[in-house]
């Protein structure tokens, strides 16, 4: 039985959210709180399993509380963000400091978002509860384990250009992610140099989330990091990432590659899928690199076997640097993994084998 306590100032939600809970056979509502002040006693006294923390709260906010919790008595907690500019930026703030994943609030009074919601959130509680919290910053956890040392980081210049565009012996790197993903490839990212060959990457991520993620990862790479558009050309020292409403594909146009978004159907229940990526770029061969790293479920599997069979270098996280061991499961599994790495080697594989 998952045991989750629910941390929101309306009462309304508080009990919509206990209601749901309750009616899944595997998990029990045992506390609830308006504020911190509250949260703190309720966890001591009912020892939840997983958290839902709303990040605007009075008397303190819900990114101070996480961070407090995190460093004195850490536990899998799910960020519940309003769909705004603020809310965004906060959600992302809270997954750097550790919690394992973020789900938007809808509306109350739309019953059909509630009814989805409702789906969504007892899924990510089955998820959280399985994730191995004092490993929730991957990097150093490997690193604690292995007597190699991480590659280092370097220095973020002022003023990013990317270089030339992709030309026709280039290579290209993709990469997908689902839970615990945006800490993962931002630690990845920031071992790159700024001269590295074009990045593309699906993060499972709400829309309202994957601009201002990009804009994180940016801040801490070499590359210049933006949201593709469609049209966007492969140029080197340039990671583009999927907008959280469209697929991202690459297609040719007079020879050339270049990005195209479609809000077409979901695949593997999300849009974008890290599947239908990897697939965009079979035309490539030899000279696509896959990457898939942490994440619930079995996106990216089948699309890293396609190709791996097609010539490709396809490298997986490892199950001990993992937040969730999901998507590289699923393809190491089937056969799709050429190399399975810890999160810490994997840049300097790419720089050795790519660069």
């Amino acid at each position: 039985m998952i045991r989750v306590g629910v941390v929101d100032d309306s009462p309304s939600i508080r009990a919509v959210l206990r209601e749901l809970i309750n009616h899944e056979p595997d998990m029990q509502c045992v506390g609830s709180a308006a504020d911190p002040y509250a949260a703190r006693e309720m966890i001591k006294v009912a020892k939840p399993d997983v958290l839902t923390l709303d990040i605007e709260m009075p008397r303190m906010n819900g990114l101070e509380f996480l961070e407090r919790l995190m460093r004195l008595h850490p536990l899998p907690v799910i960020m519940v963000s309003s769909l705004t500019e603020r809310g965004s930026r906060a959600a992302l703030e809270a997954l750097s400091l550790g919690a394992v994943d973020i789900i938007e609030k809808p509306a109350l009074q739309d019953a059909e978002a509630w009814e989805q919601y409702a789906a969504r959130i007892v899924e990510r509680i089955r998820m959280a509860a399985k994730t191995n919290i004092p490993c929730r910053n991957p990097l150093a956890c490997a690193a604690s384990a292995a007597p190699a040392a991480p590659a280092a980081v370097p220095r973020v210049p002022a003023v990013k250009a990317p270089g030339r565009v992709l030309g026709g012996h280039d290579p290209v790197v993709l990469i997908g992610a689902s839970t615990g993903g945006t800490e993962a490839l931002r630690l990845l990212l920031a071992a790159l140099p700024a001269s590295f060959p074009p990045v593309l990457v699906v993060q499972h991520m709400p829309e309202t989330f994957t601009r201002h993620f990009a804009e994180r990862l940016d801040q801490a790479s070499a590359m210049q990091v933006r949201e593709a558009a469609t049209g966007d050309s492969l140029q080197w020292g340039r990671v583009l990432v999927a907008p959280g409403h469209s697929h991202l594909m690459l297609t040719q146009h007079g020879g050339q590659w270049r990005c195209q978004l479609e809000a077409s159907a979901k695949r593997n229940h999300h849009r974008p899928s890290v599947d239908v990526l990897f697939e965009s770029a079979l035309g490539l061969g030899k000279r696509a690199h896959a990457v898939l790293l942490t994440g619930m479920g079995r996106d990216g599997a089948q699309g890293m076997l396609a190709l791996h069979e097609a010539g490709a270098a396809t490298v997986c996280q490892s199950e001990q640097s993992c937040l969730v061991f999901g998507m590289p499961r699923a393809a190491i599994a089937i056969g799709a993994a050429g190399s399975v790495l810890d999160l810490q080697h994997i840049a300097g594989h790419l720089v050795q084998h790519v660069h």
